[in-house]
């Protein structure tokens, strides 16, 4: 499947077998990071799970570096790659999201986001990370998701 194909299909997550991204997966189904990213995921040696893009000029801001509106878009979905093992069957919202900027972001760096979840219990899943630019930190966020019920159609 090619990054273009991924974009207008509709489901879940599906493997990029071509360019760049090849060996990551991404969200076929929602069109929002498809646009605001795209952005790719993958599993860790060891298990950890890591998401990324590539640092383009429609991320930045007027004065050429990475818009903070766009840092918190990629870590409030890297929130929930970091969750999924937690999130298991069950689909989530960001119930909190903060982030403390550290630097600036630019273009054609590679964006990713590693963290971990610091508790999980009931219907809330603490999550904390942070986001680099090519491994340079750049924000670290933490997020609360809460469970709304089962996933449907993954």
């Amino acid at each position: 499947m090619s990054e273009n194909e991924a974009v207008g299909s509709s489901g879940g997550l599906v493997p990029v077998t071509e360019g760049e991204w090849a060996g990551w997966s991404t969200w076929k189904g929602d069109a929002f990071e498809q646009r605001a990213g795209p952005f790719y995921e993958r599993v860790e040696e060891g298990g950890g799970r890591v998401t990324a893009f590539r640092a383009e000029d429609r991320h930045m801001n007027g004065a050429g570096f990475m818009h903070g509106g766009c840092m918190m878009t990629f870590a409030d979905s890297a929130l929930f790659t970091i969750a999924s093992d937690a999130l298991g069957d069950s689909h989530g919202v960001t119930m909190n999201l903060s982030g403390d900027f550290l630097d600036a972001a630019r273009v054609g760096q590679l964006i990713e986001a590693r963290g971990e979840v610091t508790r999980a219990g009931g219907k809330t899943i603490y999550v904390r990370g942070i986001v680099t630019a090519d491994a340079a930190p750049v924000l670290s966020f933490t997020g609360i998701i809460r469970r709304v019920g089962p996933r449907r159609g993954t």
